[in-house]
């Protein structure tokens, strides 16, 4: 390819309200242009990209025995009201109306689709098991888009789904996927870890992410160093304490805290560390009737120590609040403590409310809670003595550098993340109220079980500049630049010697299979070198005059510091092992 036949549109600075470095350097290499909020076109740049990203998952795909196939984007929705999830998912879920008022959405995923294909095509356990995938756009009407194409609202993703008789056979299928994604990412020189997650909306029970290391992740990651175990904020447990309960050695007393509302300002009045203080947090669920009328409302205390947060996927999975729970309201708060939020605590209630601890709460003696009063606090607060054991102990909270590793083989360190896969065993969650089915070997009928499986393919870049790149611009992984080696003539213009150089390396690299740029665009060097290091393109040949005289070219990878000079005549074998490395 030739720089004058291709389209270079470099910028020399980013647009106010690019946020993170992956927005600023795409915007400024040309690679996309904002059309509305988060929606971009796709430029030239930005496109070979996105299609090597593409070319890759395909071929690892179809290795692992999966059939490509596409389904569109606008999808009835009737296919969803079948699963409940027209009604259950929120505002992301764009829905719309044609001409004659029926409802559609635009895909945000394809479970609905694809299981009614299955469960037209595939009848009997002989055929059995599949894996039906595609690469789509797809459509989230995000409340903030931001970062870029990193959450923008239209995406390609590629998303597979299997279809297996039974559990075991549907893990086996899982764990072929699992492997394939690893091999993916290995294949696109990134550094990631795959780890433990929650599967969230989607549904099932074996769930693995694909995390891009990176600084500016908005993801937490939670690691052992001294082991393979990894899981994301949301599904790392936290250990209950080996250590038992201690005894009480301090007498229950009201101290005035004027104007310290959170743990943090209680501890620093009290001269006390920050984790002998408890935190309430207060959540309430709602019974709804058949018409769907709140009838009954049930307040729940949930107590987290004073250094620690908590964690909502955790919370929602204790018994009682696993139907879904929100924040109480200011109105139910005072009702039930009889005061506002900041002075909040298990003892001396108006009205009775269930109360949760967290494993470490409930081996806490002497600890600080609200007096449920304004401007006091109770110090020297003993389960037992001072107030009932909890009516429940769970694992309430997030992870915190330093925690034991759930696999008993260190301490678990964190480190942010960008999730760019996700592969879930889905069970019967959309097969069963679908109907899809296959007949068994007696003739029985049995419902498919699934697996899904996603990656998104232009969220992967972004991720990949975030965790390469420098002052002067990305640094491509070779599986994924653009153009992987770019032949730089200095002077070509003015140099029949140098044009006839380059332009022979750059049909040599050709031949050999290399995607190579020759930029003849006539530059000065300074402003080719600063487009091509913004680009980020890994490998770069200089010729000039001057160093044909010498019978030397300069190689220069765009992580060195300065270039090598390698003999003109020994170039494309150099330039082909470096690439090999």
């Amino acid at each position: 390819m030739k720089a004058s036949q291709f389209l270079i549109s470099t910028l020399k600075e980013a647009p106010a309200d690019a946020e993170v470095v992956s927005h600023r350097l795409m915007t400024r290499a040309g690679m996309i242009k904002k059309l509305g909020a988060g929606i971009y076109t796709y430029m030239p740049m930005g496109l070979r990209v996105i299609r090597k990203v593409e070319a890759i998952v395909r071929e690892e795909m179809n290795r692992a025995g999966a059939v490509e196939l596409l389904m569109p984007v606008v999808q009835p929705a009737e296919y969803w009201q079948e699963t409940g999830r027209w009604e259950k998912m929120g505002p992301e879920l764009m829905r719309v109306k044609d001409r004659h008022e029926r409802d559609y959405i635009i895909q945000p995923t394809s479970e609905e689709v694809v299981t009614d294909v299955a469960r037209q095509e595939l009848r009997s356990y002989k055929q059995l098991p599949r894996n039906f995938y595609h690469v789509q756009t797809k459509f989230r009407d995000e409340r903030r888009p931001r970062f870029g194409v990193m959450r923008s609202r239209e995406f390609i993703m590629k998303d597979a789904y299997s279809f297996d008789r039974d559990a075991a056979s549907a893990k086996a299928s899982y764990q072929v996927m699992a492997q394939a994604y690893r091999r993916i990412f290995d294949r696109f020189g990134l550094t990631y870890r795959a780890v433990a997650a929650d599967s969230g909306a989607i549904g099932g029970d074996l769930s693995e992410e694909f995390q891009v290391i990176a600084a500016t992740g908005e993801d937490a990651i939670v690691y052992c160093p001294e082991s393979d175990y990894a899981a994301n904020m949301e599904k790392a447990e936290a250990l209950a304490p080996r250590k038992p309960r201690g005894s009480a050695t301090a007498a229950l007393t009201k101290t005035p805290t004027p104007g310290k509302s959170t743990c943090r300002e209680v501890a620093e009045l009290l001269k006390v560390p920050l984790d002998t203080t408890v935190k309430s947090l207060v959540l309430a669920t709602d019974e709804l009737s058949a018409k769907g009328e709140v009838v009954g409302t049930q307040v729940w205390l949930l107590l987290v120590r004073g250094d620690h947060d908590m964690n909502e996927i955790k919370v929602g999975k204790v018994p009682g609040l696993d139907n879904g729970f929100r924040f109480a309201t200011n109105a139910e708060i005072v009702e039930h403590f009889g005061t506002k939020p900041g002075y909040l605590g298990p003892i001396d209630l108006k009205k009775p409310v269930r109360v949760v601890a967290d494993r470490e709460v409930a081996v806490m003696s002497d600890w600080i809670c609200g007096a449920n009063e304004e401007d006091f606090h109770f110090t020297g607060v003993n389960w037992g003595r001072d107030l009932p054991e909890p009516e429940a102990v769970a694992d309430l909270r997030n992870i915190v550098e330093g925690d034991l590793s759930p696999d008993g083989k260190g301490v678990l360190a964190i480190e942010r993340g960008i999730e760019v896969g996700h592969v879930f065993y889905l069970g019967t969650k959309y097969s069963q109220p679908m109907n899809a089915v296959y007949l068994d070997e007696s003739g029985k009928p049995q419902p498919m079980e699934m697996g899904c499986y996603g990656i998104g393919i232009t969220r992967l870049p972004a991720a990949a500049i975030e965790q390469n790149h420098d002052e002067r611009g990305i640094i491509w992984p070779d599986a994924i630049a653009p153009f992987t080696v770019v032949v730089c003539p200095i002077g070509m213009d003015r140099s029949a010697e140098v044009r006839a150089a380059a332009e022979r390396l750059h049909d040599e690299l050709l031949e050999a299979g290399v995607d190579v740029m020759l930029d003849d665009r006539g530059e000065r060097p300074g402003a080719m070198f600063a487009d091509w290091e913004l680009i980020g393109v890994p490998h770069r040949v200089v010729i000039s005059d001057r160093g044909l005289k010498e019978g030397q070219l300069e190689y220069q990878h765009r992580r060195d510091a300065a270039a090598t000079k390698v003999p003109a005549g020994e170039m494309l074998a150099f330039v082909k092992g470096r690439l090999g490395a």
